[in-house]
């Protein structure tokens, strides 16, 4: 039985995990980032971090996802945000001190493939992938494999406009999928139709304290019948399900996935972006050929699982 290590960088901690050639987790670590210090002290955390955790076990090599633009011909880290990091040859250093075939990517995509090859997307040759969380990520497998585009630099999911001249995005564009439908947009919408509607249910359920307000609020509340809140979520879906179709109508994936707090909704989620999807998708009547729209089932681990199936 083959074993990898993938590795999940992220701007809090770091995850690492020995996973065999089926994507089962055999053993994992995680250490703090403390991402405002000089990368080379990062990276030689990341390394002892995988010798630890590899022991005297053999494996054959180390995926890495990592925050920001990652060119996928060099394995350099562009640039990252979340780590202040620019020109970062992360690839070079781990292969150098590990002496293993080394391969890096975006955390999103990387993501997207472990739930592509071991998740919810088992079985399919064609899935999307999108994360809703503080803002809006994914990633795209094509025959199953990952497509990033020149360099890495592709599928910014989040950052294609769904409505133009629309809210401002972080990005600097306006209008975009992640200023709509992340975690963060999805509580400011929850919080202006509450001030509106000072009879709301959601009120009640934040115990009348705004700094409560999070992904949940306007979803169980709408489930109980609250016809503000109803309109929050429609409106999220909504705006939803035009990105959605918009990655279905270029892509035409099997499933998309759906991933962050938000899927925790399950059924309440799926389905009405099922239906609008379908009704939406170019096609999709005449030919029958529909996109399942599913939940992620790999949670928190899909960033380790998808970073060991680089190098699969």
């Amino acid at each position: 039985m083959k074993k990898y290590i993938g590795v999940d960088v992220g701007g809090t901690t770091v995850k690492a995990a020995l996973v065999d050639e089926n994507g089962k987790i055999l053993r994992r670590s995680s250490i703090p980032t403390l991402a405002t210090r000089k990368s080379d002290e990062l990276i030689a955390d990341i390394i002892a971090q995988i010798k630890e955790l590899a022991a005297n076990d053999v494996y054959e090599g180390v995926g890495v996802g990592c925050p920001g633009t990652v060119d996928s011909e060099t394995g350099d880290v562009m640039y990252s945000c979340n780590l202040y990091w620019e020109n970062v040859p992360l690839v070079k250093k781990l292969c150098k001190a590990l002496n293993k075939p080394v391969k890096a990517c975006n955390d999103a995509s990387a993501a997207a493939l472990g739930e592509a090859r071991f998740g919810a997307g088992k079985g399919c040759s064609d899935t999307a992938f999108i994360t809703l969380g503080t803002g809006v990520g994914g990633g795209i497998v094509v025959n199953g494999k990952l497509f990033d585009g020149y360099r890495g630099m592709g599928t910014e999911i989040g950052h294609m406009v769904i409505r133009y001249g629309g809210v401002p995005c972080t990005c600097g564009r306006n209008g975009c999928l992640e200023a709509y439908c992340s975690a963060t947009a999805l509580i400011r919408d929850t919080v202006f139709a509450m001030q509106t509607d000072r009879n709301s249910a959601m009120w009640k359920f934040v115990d009348g304290d705004l700094n409560k307000v999070d992904g949940r609020t306007s979803f169980e509340c709408a489930k109980k019948g609250d016809a503000t809140a109803l309109r929050v979520v429609n409106k999220f879906l909504d705006y939803l399900a035009e990105g959605i179709t918009d990655i279905v109508n270029v892509f035409r994936s099997q499933a998309v996935i759906i991933g962050g707090g938000v899927s925790a909704q399950e059924k309440y989620i799926t389905e009405p972006l099922q239906e609008r999807v379908d009704r939406l998708s170019y096609g999709v009547g005449n030919s029958g050929v529909r996109t399942e729209i599913v939940t992620a089932s790999l949670g928190n681990d899909a960033g380790v699982i998808g970073a060991a199936s680089l190098v699969m």
